[in-house]
């Protein structure tokens, strides 16, 4: 049978780092506090010429080094690049595949904030599996979204660890190994007005005004309303994806051997693994890198390899939410494809 496999994933991130003791400087917040409920120990920052599409080249040609695989053979890409990127109303997934190379390749622009990575992996399986022309498919994106932080906002709290950073995900029609399996999205409009930058936009233009009033950065404009709202529904939400992503893939939690989660506070974090019966030792914490939206998921890979705490027969699902509000995941057998003989190679690791 036809599947599709991660050939390799890619990152890159900034040389400038906050560490947790500069950001308790910037916010007010105990330095304790920003390493041990916001699960800050330091965080990537964007240097000079970190631009947002720019760190996604960098995170794709990482990719495709590891892979051994020419840019010419990329028949799609699929660019997760946030909206804030070098121009406005810039097709950024255009610009990515021709600096890359891949000139064979048709790009789209896929945006759903943090929770982008899964969709982009569900769009691609079905792209892949229905077209015959579509070998070898690119996901990829860059994000600086801290930019828009008013670390003297304390509304805005739990987006203090807001970082910068690009990652990629190449994936193989057929590749014999690291299968992607099913996935799951949800989404809640009721949020849709919980987490917004208020100046910029056809409501309210950019103006030196708004920019004194740093209505250009992140606001939430009712935080007790979203957080009894949200405290209702996200952490079933974040199981509900995870569940139904496994049942399509005919798994259930007791088959997770690495949970591959973007960063979130520590205490949500463990709350997560131990739902789901699993120990911290079969995820890795994302501490050292903050959150880097839809990006967590490849550098969570990476990781993974490193630490020999994603290997082969290990099956993993990945599972992010984003400001909207919407949930994912994706579930993915690490190595050999059952059946398949030996015909993959593992450029992942």
């Amino acid at each position: 049978m036809t599947h599709i496999g991660i050939a390799s994933v890619g990152t890159y991130i900034p040389e400038p780092f906050k560490t947790a003791a500069e950001l308790a400087e910037l916010t007010g917040i105990p330095e304790q506090v920003v390493v041990e409920k916001l699960g800050i120990a330091r965080k990537p920052v964007p240097g000079p010429d970190d631009h947002t599409n720019a760190m996604a080249v960098w995170a794709a040609e990482d990719a495709l080094r590891r892979a051994s695989i020419p840019a010419d053979e990329i028949d799609l890409v699929l660019c997760t690049t946030e909206e804030w990127k070098e121009h406005p109303l810039w097709t950024a997934g255009i610009k990515l595949a021709h600096d890359l190379g891949a000139h064979r390749a048709w790009a789209i622009d896929v945006q759903m904030r943090c929770a982008t990575t899964m969709a982009t992996l569900k769009m691609a399986k079905s792209m892949m599996l229905s077209d015959p022309d579509l070998n070898t498919v690119l996901i990829a994106g860059g994000y600086r979204n801290g930019d828009h932080l008013d670390y003297s906002n304390s509304r805005t709290r739990f987006l203090f660890g807001l970082a910068a950073g690009g990652g990629a995900i190449l994936l193989r029609k057929n590749l014999g190994r690291n299968e992607l399996l099913e996935s799951s999205v949800i989404v809640d409009g009721d949020f849709s007005f919980d987490v917004i930058i208020p100046a910029g936009g056809t409501k309210e233009a950019l103006s030196p005004e708004a920019r004194a009033a740093k209505r250009d950065r992140f606001d939430c404009p009712d935080p007790q309303g979203m957080k009894e709202r949200l405290d209702a529904v996200s952490m079933a939400n974040f199981l509900k994806v995870v569940d139904q992503s496994l049942a399509r893939s005919v798994c259930d939690r007791s088959d997770i051997g690495y949970l591959n989660i973007l960063h979130m506070k520590p205490s949500a974090h463990r709350y997560i693994l131990s739902e789901l019966g699993l120990t911290e030792e079969q995820s890795c914490y994302l501490s050292d890198f903050g959150h880097i939206g839809q990006q967590d998921q490849a550098i969570s890979v990476k990781l993974g390899l490193d630490s020999g705490r994603l290997r082969d027969g290990t099956l993993m699902v990945m599972v992010a939410a984003g400001i909207g509000y919407a949930w994912s995941a994706s579930t993915v057998r690490w190595g050999p494809v059952v059946g398949q003989g030996a015909g993959g190679i593992d450029h992942a690791s």
